[in-house]
């Protein structure tokens, strides 16, 4: 990943997905991240096309967003394909969803 898409991926690992708990790049909610002239487009999707948190979730990105000086305008795309998934998690947070080991 280059390196300012890389620290734009980090900034927007402090946008946690309110329902899991999880922030929305480890979900896998981000599909891609271009930046060009002071300009991001963000390609996000959620969880399920009802997700009543889209808002919210498009609010705190620009929350953080705004903290960044090179970024003058920001455009966040809603996308439906692919459908999300929990394979579009890292590993570390599928771990999360994983049962316990059944002790005998």
């Amino acid at each position: 990943m280059p390196p300012v898409r890389k620290q734009i991926a980090d900034i927007l690992r402090h946008v946690d997905d309110p329902e899991l708990g999880i922030n929305i790049v480890d979900l896998g909610l981000v599909y891609d991240l271009r930046f060009k002239d002071g300009d991001l487009t963000i390609k996000l999707t959620m969880t399920t096309p009802a997700c009543p948190l889209s808002d919210y979730i498009k609010q705190n990105i620009r929350r953080v967003i705004d903290q960044v000086a090179q970024i003058d305008r920001v455009h966040i795309d809603i996308v439906w394909s692919p459908s999300w998934s929990p394979q579009m998690m890292a590993p570390s947070a599928r771990q999360r969803f994983r049962p316990p080991p059944q002790y005998a």
